[in-house]
């Protein structure tokens, strides 16, 4: 069946979109030969509004196929827009990065031979070490605290061959978490699949009860392909007090939590490696969606860590929920762990923002050698030029550090959000390292509205940088999209005639203001604008007025903002070229070039910038690279030929040059007074380069031999032929002059 949300071409597959995840209703399972999008939709709006108590600003919006969380602050720090395009649902890495599968692994063969819990990781809830070693003797792995008289207990409490509820046959202890030992059974009842069972950390610990109390709850609302599914709840006497303890039955999820991935890497590869960044993000982008989803349920996750997410075969889900908390609950005990963990959450406590940061975190662990990352760096990031793939890549360093920033503020306040961006900063990191483009529509900006070619300035930078989308629900949508005219005079007329004075309206007043070199105007308009897009156009002015220095610095702002849009990366591109900072310059429009060729802007300013740094070889394969299908390869093509020949003395010439020059203008098909400008030059650098005491090796340069005699006559033709074709006066003058000063019998 097709996927029924809104602009989402996916299919259904077990439940769930392969595109953009969700599930439909059971109801449109039943009936999806009808008109799926409008009862989907409906049918969500009831469910989240039945079901969910709504926290403070809280909510889901199913418009883009991805739940969303609080209200969308109209500020510097928040971007956000529409989706569009979502990967497939169970498929690592968003269908860009291939990322090995864990292995299917026997579940009987991850049972604990000797369930124990090392005696370094035994505390008590207030966190006073027990259970430890004393006078040769082992420690104890029952007893009471010291400090706080609290009992404790390490010894598992099911034991092989148990039956659980009349059900569960226990096989043994898979591991010892912070809530307890979980367990492998087999359901007897449900054709002996594996499940998990997980009971409490201490059976009398009342603290403990209430957090697996809560969890049962939560876990009852869940269900998501990237989150272990909760079969049951149920209750077995514990043999020490004769109390009943409640257990959790859940999904087996086989495979390796993404810290055994890790350790398993550094093994194979050495200590110091991290893994590869593009599996790392892949990771992090599952992770990023599925928080979402209980975002969307007015749930956080709160403990995020390598340790909680398990790849499984080609999937990953995140499998403890111990941590989970409703967003409107103040009461319940915070779990989180150092060096993950947001630095505010003891004192304003857990937050969309702050269970974002876990994943920042994670990802930053899981990317580099991360050395102090719960003592040193454990609320920042070490410096950028310390850390190899962050010098390396500077967009996954600015996403690295707006994911993780101490202000919560400045964090990325919308999973949707964060998971487009890291989306793109992985379009990016992909194409520079195997040089293949991996172009995508963005989902904030338009694409190049002209391309800057030749020559830079402030105008022509304006005029082909991209613009905020008026997103498709927008009031102003559909006015704007009806506008026709193009003379700015018009235009600002139509405007006034809005049916509204939206944003999107006052944008689009102010952008024709800019273009028409009225800044002042422009700017006392985008005043009443206080969200990234005013602050976009504020730059777009600056430039426009050349205001160099602090376009440079509000583009430089928007690309921490937005670390994976390319448009910003452009915007600086221009800015740094203009002010003549050429290193800088080539490095941002090399990102944006080699990430997605339809902005043949930046291919036009890497050639600008190489050959103004005397990278000529460079400037040309830059030019080269523009693809024949582009409208503009014509116009990359003579731009290359110039820069083999122009300026250029004799004695930094070879033949080989001018031969090549020759045939790209041969194969352009160009207008004969065009092809014949060109060959002028051509022709003249070829004569200066034999005259120098060159010789050629006997081959032609457009149809002439490469001798002095036969470029003087090719040279006087073509002069002649400009003549010819040139209006009276001055410049037609000139050409025969030339003509005559050139040509072979004028030498005797």
């Amino acid at each position: 069946m097709n996927c029924s949300q809104p602009g989402c071409t996916g299919t259904v597959e077990d439940g769930y979109c392969l595109v953009c995840g969700m599930a439909p209703t059971a109801e449109e399972q039943l009936t999806h030969a009808q008109s799926m999008a409008q009862s989907m939709a409906q049918s969500m709006s009831r469910s989240m509004a039945q079901s969910v108590p709504r926290a403070a600003g809280g909510g889901a919006d199913a418009s883009d196929g991805f739940p969303r969380t609080g209200s969308v602050r109209a500020s510097r720090t928040t971007v956000s827009a529409a989706s569009s395009g979502r990967s497939r649902r169970g498929m690592l890495g968003a269908g860009l990065v291939e990322v090995p599968p864990v292995p299917y692994r026997d579940p009987a063969e991850a049972v604990l031979a000797d369930p124990m819990v090392a005696e370094r990781k035994r505390f008590c809830r207030c966190g006073e070490p027990v259970g430890r070693s004393r006078d040769g003797h082992p420690g104890r792995t029952d007893g009471y605290c010291p400090k706080c008289g609290s009992s404790y207990s390490f010894t598992p409490k099911l034991k092989p061959g148990d039956l659980v509820s009349g059900q569960y046959e226990v096989l043994g202890c898979l591991a010892h978490g912070g809530l307890g030992w979980i367990y492998l059974a087999r359901d007897r009842n449900v054709s002996h699949r594996w499940v998990v069972l997980k009971g409490l950390l201490d059976t009398d610990d009342p603290e403990a009860s209430a957090v697996a109390a809560a969890e049962k709850a939560f876990l009852a609302e869940v269900e998501h392909p990237n989150i272990v599914r909760i079969y049951n709840f149920v209750q077995h006497p514990e043999p020490r007090t004769l109390t009943m303890v409640g257990y959790i039955v859940m999904e087996y999820v086989g495979g390796h939590a993404l810290k055994d991935v890790l350790l398993d890497h550094r093994k194979a590869h050495g200590e110091e490696t991290a893994l590869p960044l593009g599996q790392a993000i892949a990771y992090a982008l599952e992770v990023v969606r599925a928080l979402g989803y209980l975002h969307g349920l007015g749930l956080l996750y709160c403990d995020f860590k390598p340790d909680n997410a398990i790849q499984d075969q080609e999937q990953l889900k995140l499998i403890d929920l111990g941590g989970v908390r409703r967003m409107d609950d103040n009461v319940s005990a915070i779990y989180g762990t150092v060096g993950y963990q947001a630095p505010e959450i003891a004192t304003v406590g857990p937050s969309v923002s702050s269970d974002l940061y876990t994943v920042g975190r994670a990802l930053a662990v899981m990317s580099f050698s991360f050395h102090g990352y719960t003592s040193t760096w454990a609320a920042s990031l070490p410096p950028r030029e310390q850390i190899p793939v962050l010098r390396e890549h500077e967009s996954y360093d600015r996403f690295l550090r707006r994911a993780t920033h101490r202000d919560p503020a400045e964090r990325f306040q919308d999973a949707q959000e964060m998971a487009d961006q890291l989306t793109g900063v992985l379009r990016e990191v992909l194409a520079a390292q195997d040089d293949q483009p991996r172009p995508a529509r963005s989902a904030l900006f338009s694409a190049e509205r002209k391309t800057a070619t030749t020559a830079l300035t402030p105008r022509a930078s304006v005029l082909a940088l991209p613009t905020p989308l008026v997103a498709a629900g927008a009031p102003a949508a559909p006015f704007l999209a009806s506008l026709t005219v193009r003379d700015p005079v018009a235009l600002l007329a139509a405007l006034a005639a809005a049916p509204d004075d939206s944003d999107d309206i006052v944008l689009k007043r102010a952008l024709v203001h800019i273009e028409l070199g009225e800044q002042v105007t422009a700017r006392k308009i985008l005043s009443a604008v206080s969200d990234w897009r005013g602050e976009w156009y504020q730059a777009m002015s600056a430039l426009a007025a050349g205001e160099l220095a602090d376009a440079r610095r509000r583009f430089d702002d928007l690309y921490d903002l937005a670390p994976g849009e390319l448009a910003p990366k452009l915007g600086l591109a221009f800015c740094c070229e203009l002010l003549s900072d050429l290193g800088a310059a080539e490095r941002y429009y090399q990102a944006v070039w080699r990430t997605d060729e339809t902005f043949v802007s930046a291919a036009f300013g890497l050639a600008r910038v190489r050959l103004a740094g005397g990278d000529r070889l460079g400037a040309i394969k830059a030019l080269d690279a523009v693809p024949p299908v582009s409208s503009h390869y014509v116009t990359a093509q003579i731009a290359a030929v110039n820069a083999v020949v122009l300026g250029r003395a004799p004695a930094e010439l070879v033949e080989a040059d001018l031969l090549d020059a020759g045939q790209r203008l041969s194969g352009l098909g160009l207008d004969a007074e065009r092809y014949g400008r060109l060959a002028v030059e051509i022709l003249r650098s070829a004569l200066a380069w034999l005259t120098a005491g060159n010789d050629g090796s006997g081959e032609r340069l457009l149809d002439a031999p490469l001798t002095v005699d036969g470029l003087r006559g090719r040279l006087e033709r073509a002069y002649r032929f400009l003549a010819r074709h040139a209006d009276e006066g001055p410049d037609r003058h000139h050409l025969v002059e030339q003509a005559n000063a050139v040509r072979p019998r004028t030498l005797f």
